[in-house]
Parts: C-alpha cells; structure tokens; sequence
C-alpha cells in the first residue's frame, strides 16, 4: 500500500505541473481538444495505457 501511495502521489504531481507552469497555454490546448474526434482521442488513451502496462511489466520483471 505504501508503494501504491508513493506512486499515485507522482502522478498527480506529474499531472499537476501542466497547470502550475503553463496555465494559459493548457487553457488554449484544451479548448483544441474539443475538435479532435473521439476516435482519435480513443487512440491515443488505449496507446498510453499500453505504454504504461509495458513499462510496468519492465519495471517490475
């Protein structure tokens, strides 16, 4: 549990530093977002997921 923690505090950190450095240019980006398909934003989420499954399975092994 002590891991999971440890882990899930990076990502919000890692998540949080877009916000905290770049707050006007996030607002523009994610006012783009909105006219990429869902299909293409489907994509790119199962992408990173499978990404993330690879390095863990990496970092674990």
């Amino acid at each position: 549990m002590k891991y999971f923690l440890c882990v899930l505090g990076m990502v919000f950190i890692i998540e949080g530093l877009p916000y905290f450095i770049f707050p006007g240019k996030l607002k523009i980006y994610l006012a783009k977002i909105t006219t990429i398909p869902e299909s293409t934003l489907r994509f790119l989420g199962i992408s990173a997921m499978i990404i993330g499954l690879i390095l863990l399975y990496v970092g674990r092994s």
